[in-house]
């Protein structure tokens, strides 16, 4: 019975393996496209056939039916179905069957366009002489491209004072033929610098000052003076990293905690202009404040294997920092660059808390993924590490001055940002050439030399004279034949245009959405409170031992009118909830956070009353205290009023709640005076309320990058943030006209506008001017000035300037920064 079974068990194998390797009939060898009757060039006829149809598969370190095809070796070798070729005879050689097509389901390429008969022929012939591969010649794996540092000489200059990028561009211009034109005039800089550094535009008044200024240098001294606005500056740059690193008020995963903002830090690392690599590397292994980017979303649902939050964070990672796509990589080996279905896992592996299961387009492998960094090359992790360690050592990799991906990805991103497109496009993805090898790599070079301070290079661009030409027009479609000639024509992006209204029409955001600290990055004297704020509570030993339980307390006031800034900023040790007229306000429980309301929709003219309901909690006797300051400003043309409160002796505590707190405002039965605790230090809170008061000094002036989306912003491609967006979309589209001709938004912001503009000029005969100064810079036309009087009326009417404003806004002068 055994050898029978044996003999079975050999025939079977036999039959699997003829089946394999079983050779074309003659009639189907007569069927096969004849061989290419010359001598075939491997480089130049074979090579462009493997690049464009098999390394997809087989190439750059995949592998597909364990066949290889990064060498001769590998090819001669075959995969799970054998020899891929035999030398000298093309049709004994399975490839060539398979390339051919006699089973339709078996044709390959799978994916992608078929060989032609020509093709076929072609590697008919080069298998029957031989199957020779020139020296040199890989389809393996090959080492990323712009990840070592490398420094070109700067090439002399042609006058003093060169800039080094216009330097490089000076031989790229002769190779071009180009001849660069003159430099922009004086308001064109100035608008497009204000707009790219700070995100707004410039005044009348600086503008005008700007204009007048005589100094041969007077260029690089407007750039340095607005970089030097360190509030305006990072809150134009708040927009560019919100988009990259998906950070927002609101969205996907806010409202169950399963996303993080990072607002704060990233507001004061912009204000303070940390330095780049500790700015990565504080996302890379993050602080409590900076967690958020790296945790990613916490999807609602169902989550498929390629959006779990350590896959995230290495699709954000690669992307953002290193100028690369993982996101295909993250289901299955990519089409795109030669990053694998392993490289991905292995570097979500490392923000894993335990071994990381590889799943091939939503299936299980059984493989665990080791993690490693994307680039051996620049360094390693050992896998052995902890969590903890694994992150700091994964950031000293991507910050070491020897990560050249990390400088040349953020260039270029900057490069972009102010001249349209990119030395590398598209921007993420870097392993492609740039057309300007030499200036990029020198520009990050730079970068790091310069302790990779983003002003600095910011700094060196704008004042180049590259910058300065003209701006040009350039369609997408012709991308392969795109040689710079200057900057291109941009259109503003949806928080600069609307900040853009916001000057041209006084209609601001009301408050804030981004919680931050303004007083990061001042250079003026701390802020001095108007009046004093203490401490209180109903027991004069509340600082250190109060009984636990809930006191009430209240403060009432007249107002003369409603004023235009009314914030409420409150800590209570415990626990408060505020109430402005008998309306819930705002309520917290972390005592060490100072609270802010925009208390100005609940006020009245005439009696008001703040109340609030503190708890102290606790077994026993412990600290206690409520800490208030109302900031009330009266903002006009001349002058602000202040007319500020805040906590101290004066206000009032009940033990018992009266029947509601509309009753109570005015009631005085049960009310007793308070005790003073002493100032914020008391708490340690000096820090919060200095930001705090700072904030209302941006009060009134709200800027659009601080609030969430609205319609009008999200129609003019304002990203919900759920997704890493590092260049917005610049096409114009049907939505966006919409929203620019019938939006509600729009229209509420012209009416407000119009009525503004005319309480503040009381002699209307600069009113024209004006609206032209503030949104084109520079005066009216004689013929646009005769129009703009026939629109706007003879006395001006409401109707008229608002049409003005409409019309004004709706130029490509306007929206587009030339």
């Amino acid at each position: 019975m055994r050898p029978t079974f044996l003999k079975l068990a050999v025939l079977v194998w036999l039959a699997g393996c003829t089946a394999v390797w079983a050779k074309l009939t003659p009639e189907q060898v007569s069927q096969l496209p004849p061989p290419a009757n010359h001598s075939i060039n491997f480089t130049k006829e074979i090579k462009p056939i493997f690049e464009a149809s098999c390394i997809k598969c087989h190439g750059r370190g995949r592998v597909k039916g364990g066949l290889r095809i990064d060498s001769r070796e590998t090819l001669l070798k075959g995969g799970d179905s054998g020899p891929a070729i035999v030398p000298g005879k093309s049709a004994d050689s399975y490839l060539i069957e398979l390339v051919h097509g006699f089973d339709p389901d078996e044709t390959m390429p799978k994916k992608g366009t078929k060989l032609s008969a020509e093709q076929v022929g072609l590697l008919r012939a080069w298998i029957d002489q031989g199957a020779k591969w020139d020296a040199g010649v890989t389809f393996g794996r090959q080492m990323a491209a712009n990840l070592k540092p490398h420094r070109p000489e700067v090439p002399p200059a042609s006058q003093k004072n060169e800039n080094p990028i216009d330097r490089f561009l000076g031989p790229y211009f002769t190779a071009h033929q180009i001849k660069p034109p003159a430099p922009v005039n004086d308001r064109l800089y100035a608008r497009r610098v204000y707009l790219d550094i700070i995100g707004l535009l410039p005044t009348p008044e600086q503008m005008q000052q700007f204009v007048s200024d005589r100094h041969s240098d007077k260029r690089q001294h407007l750039v340095r003076s607005l970089l030097a606005d360190n509030s305006n500056y990072a809150q134009k740059w708040l927009t560019f990293w919100n988009d990259c690193l998906r950070n927002d008020y609101r969205g996907t995963g806010y409202i169950d905690g399963g996303r993080k903002q990072i607002t704060g830090w990233l507001y004061a690392a912009l204000a303070t202009n940390m330095s780049y690599n500790q700015f990565v590397a504080q996302l890379i292994n993050p602080t409590p404040a900076s967690e958020g980017f790296i945790n990613g979303i916490v999807w609602r649902g169902v989550v498929n294997a390629s959006q779990t939050p350590q896959m995230q964070a290495a699709q954000n990672i690669s992307q953002v920092f290193m100028g690369v796509n993982l996101k295909c990589a993250s289901c299955h080996d990519s089409f795109i660059n030669d990053l694998t279905l392993a490289d991905a896992y292995g570097l979500a592996g490392i923000y894993a808390d335990g071994e990381l299961e590889m799943v091939h387009c939503d299936k299980p492998t059984g493989q665990k993924a080791e993690p490693k960094f994307l680039y051996p090359e620049l360094g390693t992790i050992d896998p052995k590490l902890d969590k903890p360690a694994r992150l700091k050592r994964l950031a000293e990799i991507i910050t070491e001055r020897t990560d050249a991906r990390l400088t040349r990805t953020m260039v270029n991103r900057l490069w972009q940002k102010f001249m349209g497109r990119g030395l590398i496009e598209p921007v993420d993805d870097m392993d492609k050439p740039s057309w300007n090898q030499d200036l990029l790599d020198w520009l990050a070079e730079d970068f790091a030399d310069h302790d990779y301070d983003m002003k600095h290079v910011i700094e060196l661009m704008l004042t180049s004279r590259a910058y300065q030409m003209p701006a040009v027009s350039f369609d997408e479609k012709d991308s392969a034949a795109f040689v710079f000639q200057g900057p291109l024509v941009r259109r503003m992006s949806a928080e600069q245009f609307r900040d853009a209204l916001g000057e041209l029409t006084g209609v601001w955001y009301d408050q804030p959405d981004a919680q931050i600290d303004f007083t990061l990055g001042r250079t003026n004297a701390p802020i001095v409170p108007p009046i004093e704020a203490q401490y209180i509570w109903n027991d004069p030993k509340a600082a250190t031992a109060a009984k636990p339980g809930t006191v009430y307390f209240r403060k009432t006031f007249k107002l003369d009118e409603v004023p235009n800034i009314a914030l409420a900023f409150i800590a209570v040790d415990n626990g408060f909830t505020l109430y402005v007229n008998g309306k819930k306000v705002s309520s917290g429980d972390d005592y060490g956070h100072l609270f802010s309301a925009n208390i100005r929709k609940q006020l009245v003219k005439g009696d008001n009353c703040i109340a609030v309901e503190a708890v102290n909690e606790g077994d026993g006797p412990n600290p206690a205290g409520l800490f208030f300051y109302g900031c009330m400003r009266q903002m006009k043309k001349d002058k602000t009023a202040v007319m500020d409160f805040a906590s101290d002796k004066s206000w009032q505590w009940s033990d018992t709640k009266a029947s509601g707190w509309e009753k109570a405002s005015f009631a005085a039965d049960n009310w007793k005076s308070s005790f003073e605790l002493g100032p914020a230090s008391t708490w340690h809170m000096d820090g919060q309320v200095q930001a705090a008061l700072a904030a209302p000094q941006n009060y009134g002036k709200i800027r659009a990058v601080l609030v969430a989306g609205d319609a009008l912003q999200d129609a003019l491609g304002r990203p919900d943030r759920e997704q890493t967006v590092t260049t917005r979309n610049s096409a114009a589209t049907t939505l966006q006209a919409l929203e620019l001709t019938n939006g509600r938004e729009l229209f509420d912001i012209m009416k407000r506008g119009a009525q503004n503009i005319l309480a503040e000029n009381e002699s209307k005969s600069d009113l024209i001017p004006r609206i032209y100064a503030r949104a084109l810079g520079r005066k009216p036309t004689t013929e646009e000035l005769k129009l703009a009087r026939e629109i706007v009326g003879q006395p001006a009417q409401p109707a008229g300037v608002e049409d003005l404003l409409w019309s004004v806004t709706m130029l490509p002068e306007f929206q587009l920064i030339y």
